[in-house]
This record gives structure tokens, sequence and C-alpha cells, in this order.
């Protein structure tokens, strides 16, 4: 049984469009899934709320004063 080179060719191809279509396919269902709504909110809010104000080292100077090492 002979399969020609072209076959392999044409065939991964295919099979690497229609695998690409259904990850997208799937991760866009799971991100506008309704259930889910809440969750994404809130992560995309406690990064915000982590926020004290601007970066300081352990003696309070500012870590951007520091020559770099």
């Amino acid at each position: 049984m002979d399969i020609p080179h072209e076959w392999f060719v044409g065939f991964s191809k295919s099979f690497g469009l229609f695998y690409l279509i259904a990850l997208s396919v799937g991760i866009t269902a799971y991100a506008f899934w309704p259930s889910l709504g809440n969750r994404f909110d809130k992560a995309a809010k406690s990064i915000l709320d982590d926020e004290d104000g601007p970066a300081r080292g352990d003696d309070g100077s500012d870590p951007e004063d520091e020559p770099c090492r």
C-alpha cells in the first residue's frame, strides 16, 4: 500500500485547521458562558484591589532610586 506524501500533507493541514477552529469555538464558549461571568469579574477587579499605593522598599525608599546591580 503506497500512500503519497501529498495525501499526508493535505490530511495534516485539514486536521490542523479543524483542530484550531474547534479550539477557538471552545475557548470562546468558555469565556462567554453565563455562569462564569462573576468569576471573571472578580478576577478582573482583584488585581486593582491589592494596590495600596506606589511600590516601596522595606525601608520606605523608592526602589527606582537604587542603582542596578
